[in-house]
């Protein structure tokens, strides 16, 4: 494989960098947009994995009808270029539904919940800022992380707040993380998901409650969206830049994976092994979902070589089944496993483009955690 960031690796001022690569980006947007028009479905991207205005402006000019956000924090920085943002997160302490209540002024603003404790404190805070908050229900389809058990416990909830005159009922929420097998395994457990949601809908239509958005998805799923015939729109967050968990997942190649840390080898002293400048604070301690045990990334110079073990600063390698060695001082490659966290381990992204420019671009929302 050609190495897309051999340029930016060798021109970056300093590492460890995280290095994001323009043409590749587009080419994963690209491709997004042109299945989810054909399997007429909606994209709200979930921009966690960039948490970049310059990014999300890309997606909304492809065609996607609004963002998707995990903090109030974030909600407030994508706002600013989308009025219709999903808080994909059940943000109820005192400060987070203040502040969603306020940015439900100017936005429109849905926020998934799946409990009448949230129902009951979002449209009080809803109804002292004098704004209308949306509500979508968190219906748990196998992940078991968030959402209600059944239809029954959905259309309890979805009662609540049809009843305030704060909230607006704007449909259900889902979440398929459950769901890594390959794509060609994926329809029984989509249907099934399927089956799920249909059944709410139909309880929902029966007692008169409104249901115009569900919306769920995942960038494992993404493209078998269709198999969800029940959902309207879908949230994938990763797509944009792919990483070794969806290479090795098997949903992407990877010359898609737009982003990689360029770092530098800072020992070779232990034999068979060398030590770069990207430890736990780059490159995050995950482990690679469906493979744990071939290390925290993949070196794309050295292919057989294993990322053994981080600490904060250091990231250890194992380059004793390479048939080369790098020296001290080399610069490297890295594909994280993960590049929503490493992201934002970042201040700023380097942007790579076509003709090999490299830019700076700010991480905006960066370390958001409220």
């Amino acid at each position: 494989m050609v190495n897309k960031f051999e340029r930016a690796r060798d021109a970056v001022v300093s590492t460890p960098s995280l290095v994001i690569d323009l043409p590749t980006v587009e080419a994963n947007l690209a491709q997004l947009h042109q299945y989810a028009e054909k399997a007429s479905i909606k994209v709200r991207p979930h921009t966690k994995t960039h948490k970049s205005v310059l990014f999300a402006k890309r997606q909304l000019a492809y065609g996607s009808r609004g963002l998707t956000v995990a903090k109030v924090g974030e909600a407030e920085v994508m706002a600013t270029v989308s009025d219709d943002i999903l808080i994909a997160y059940p943000a109820i302490d005192p400060d987070r539904r203040r502040r969603i209540a306020e940015l439900a002024k100017t936005s429109s603003i849905h926020v998934a919940v799946d409990s009448a404790y949230a129902i009951h404190v979002l449209g009080e805070a809803a109804r002292n800022a004098h704004s209308m908050i949306g509500i979508l229900i968190d219906i748990n389809v196998g992940a078991d992380r968030t959402g209600v058990a059944d239809a029954e416990a959905s259309l309890e909830l979805a009662k609540l707040v049809a009843k305030s005159e704060s909230l607006r009922l704007d449909g259900i929420f889902f979440y398929p993380g459950q769901v890594w097998a390959p794509a060609g395994e994926q329809e029984s457990p989509l249907h099934a998901i399927d089956e799920k949601l249909a059944a709410a809908i139909s309880l929902w239509q029966e007692n008169d409650l409104p249901c115009p958005i569900v919306s769920g998805g995942s960038t494992p799923t993404a493209y078998q969206s269709h198999c969800i015939k029940s959902q309207t729109e879908i949230r994938p967050g990763t797509y944009i830049f792919n990483d070794m968990n969806t290479v090795r997942a098997g949903f992407c190649q990877e010359e898609d994976c737009a982003a990689a840390i360029i770092c530098t080898v800072v020992s070779t002293a232990v034999p068979g092994k060398g030590v770069v400048d990207a430890g736990t604070k780059t490159l995050t301690s995950d482990r690679n979902v469906l493979h744990p045990l071939t290390g925290h990334g993949h070196v794309i110079e050295y292919p057989a070589a294993v990322i053994t073990r981080l600490s904060e600063e250091h990231g250890e390698i194992d380059f004793s089944a390479c048939p080369n060695r790098p020296n001290v001082g080399d610069r490297i490659s890295i594909i994280p496993n993960h590049i929503c966290p490493c992201v934002n381990l970042q201040n700023e992204v380097i942007l790579h483009d076509a003709e090999h420019n490299l830019t700076p671009s700010k991480v905006d929302s960066r370390g958001m955690l409220s």
